[in-house]
């Protein structure tokens, strides 16, 4: 009997682990664009809906307000992103793409799948679907 536990044995070392090894792939695709997988993944919500509230992006990504605020801020001063007051309620801030944003954002989903399909390649499609399936059931519970 090994009396030496193998930490690979453990679910959560392992899906740590593999999204340290993804995000540091993404990050080193993304970084001519001046952008890392975090603010990616807020222009790609951005990308794909109407102009959303702070809130509502912040809910889509699951992250926090403060944190919204603060990736949203550092979007905008790269010119990306722009704030306005929402017309039918004031009190909030409503994002949008600017047009550097979506040059930016189309090159760098070009970038993100290059790195991501690297990252998959030893596990074929039908692995990766099946990965994908797997882990939006685990999320969807």
């Amino acid at each position: 009997m090994s009396t030496e536990a193998d930490p690979r044995d453990v679910l959560a070392y392992l899906l740590k682990h593999a999204t340290a090894k993804l995000t540091a792939a993404t990050d080193t695709a993304l970084e001519p664009f001046g952008i890392d997988s975090k603010d990616f993944g807020a222009l790609r919500v951005l990308a794909h809906r109407e102009p959303a509230s702070q809130l509502q992006v912040a809910r889509t990504l699951g992250i926090d307000r403060t944190t919204m605020v603060a990736l949203l801020d550092a979007l905008e001063r790269k010119g990306v992103v722009a704030r306005r007051p929402d017309p039918a309620d004031r009190r909030r801030n409503v994002v949008e793409l600017t047009a550097e944003g979506l040059t930016t954002f189309e090159a760098a989903q070009k970038a993100y799948g290059r790195a991501e399909k690297a990252f998959l390649a030893g596990v074929g499609a039908d692995g990766v679907a099946g990965l994908r399936r797997t882990l939006r059931t685990l999320l969807d519970d």
